[in-house]
């Protein structure tokens, strides 16, 4: 999922708990109805910049809906800090907006709440058609075997964006390929007070993308096959401390970068503080901070050897947003309306064009403003190299117990105590102790 911020730990878990296990969410699973046909309620994430960025994207296209179909929508755009903490309250109380964007690797944890409308053949006809979307999107929406809980509106993946003027300074003619190159480079590139690479490293949902993609990397997984939680295996404790390390041991990122949460290692990239960056879809976001094009190149995310693929040699999740209704809208039918304008071929164009995301409807997708270098990255790796997180009820969970054992063991690194493999498989047994019993 694109942009995800880290949300208030204990309140998640706190909401995610009653959510999930009551697998129903009490009036959440309400039936709606089309009480209030000329007026919808929509909670937009923050994909851009800053909130008033998404505003003047959003509220043109808005205001076409609006013509085309009578219906007004009000639009909050809401904080990736306080998304899945606001979701999961209006799944258990009912009330909530109509429809809303939520991160895709939280799909089948909202799925099991019960409180979204699922997307049946005849809800899916109602649009266009499943076939319309890309089949790497349509992993991210829910539970195999089961309706999509979502339809997908962005896609994205990460890629590894370098600072062109910076590399030559420092007689590197090439981006690293492998995470060894990664990590000499990164050294080479950290001096006179700018670093090799940035990191998020308070924002558990951040660290989560990155120690997937060093899981996979490791053949590991953390989540055995029927879906049980596997946190400790010795795959996912070599991933982790492996991204720990990147600031523990190689020292390539700032120990300052332990408390970023909020996007300042893009805007740390974007001033030139520094040289390397981890990110999705970055180039709109660098644009509007005033990186020009040509500053910087895009490369794959490395991997451990070689080049990359399937199998071990994943070097993304496949990441996104995805468009949910409330079951207990009030106006079903326009909310179904307004999917099928949001995922429509010329809205894909306009709204993945402003986020440099990548549409994930087919024929959208292939417009040649889809076809620039930046995307052709993104577009290979999320057709050969990414991977879904696991598509469990507990996904949400899993992102805020482990990505906060992860924002720990940064906040260790940064104060210089001992990273170890007994540290982060500690760390790693708290987190599995505080997932729902089975």
């Amino acid at each position: 999922m694109r942009r995800i911020r880290a949300a208030a730990a204990g309140a998640v878990t706190v909401s995610l708990l009653t959510a999930v296990t009551a697998c129903g969410g009490g009036s959440s699973t309400g039936g709606g109805s089309n009480d209030s046909p000329k007026t919808l309620t929509y909670w937009a994430s923050n994909q851009g910049a800053s909130i008033e960025v998404d505003k003047k994207v959003l509220q043109p296209e808005l205001d076409k809906f609006e013509k085309q179909s009578g219906i007004k929508v009000k639009v909050e755009v809401v904080p990736w800090s306080d998304l899945l903490n606001r979701i999961l309250t209006a799944t258990t109380s009912g009330q909530g907006p109509d429809v809303l964007n939520i991160g895709n690797t939280w799909s089948a944890s909202l799925q099991a709440t019960g409180a979204l409308l699922p997307w049946d053949a005849s809800n899916f006809a109602k649009i266009g058609g499943k076939d319309r979307f890309v089949d790497s999107a349509l992993g991210s929406t829910g539970a195999q075997g089961k309706d999509p809980a979502a339809v997908p509106l962005y896609s994205m993946a990460y890629a590894l964006y370098y600072n062109k003027k910076m590399f030559a300074d420092a007689g590197l003619a090439t981006p690293p390929a492998t995470w060894d190159e990664l990590v000499a480079d990164g050294k080479k590139l950290s001096k006179g007070g700018k670093w090799g690479l940035g990191a998020e490293g308070s924002n558990p949902s951040e660290n989560i993308h990155h120690v997937f993609v060093f899981a996979k990397q490791h053949g590991a997984d953390f989540f055995t096959a029927d879906g049980k939680p596997d946190f400790t295996s010795d795959g996912t404790v070599a991933a982790v401390k492996q991204y720990i390390d990147l600031m523990a041991k190689d020292k390539v990122i700032a120990p300052g970068n332990a408390e970023y949460a909020q996007n300042q290692s893009v805007s740390d990239f974007a001033k030139g503080k520094n040289a390397m960056l981890l990110w999705q879809s970055a180039s709109a976001n660098l644009k509007s901070q005033g990186m020009s094009d040509d500053a910087y190149g895009i490369a794959p995310v490395p991997v451990q050897s070689g080049t990359p693929g399937t199998g071990t040699n994943v070097n993304s999740m496949v990441a996104g947003i995805n468009l949910a209704v409330f079951k207990n809208s009030h106006n079903l039918d326009g909310a179904t309306k307004f999917v099928k304008f949001m995922t429509s071929d010329a809205e894909q164009k306009i709204l993945n064009t402003a986020y440099s995301s990548i549409p994930p409807v087919r024929t959208a997708q292939t417009d040649a403003t889809f076809n620039t270098p930046a995307n052709a990255v993104l577009k290979d790796t999320l057709a050969k190299s990414a991977a879904a997180l696991p598509q469990v009820a507990d996904e949400s969970q899993f992102e805020t117990t482990v990505g906060t054992a992860v924002k720990a063991l940064f906040a260790d690194a940064a104060a210089g105590r001992a990273v170890t493999t007994e540290s982060v498989k500690a760390e790693l047994e708290k987190a599995q102790q505080q997932m729902p019993a089975k």
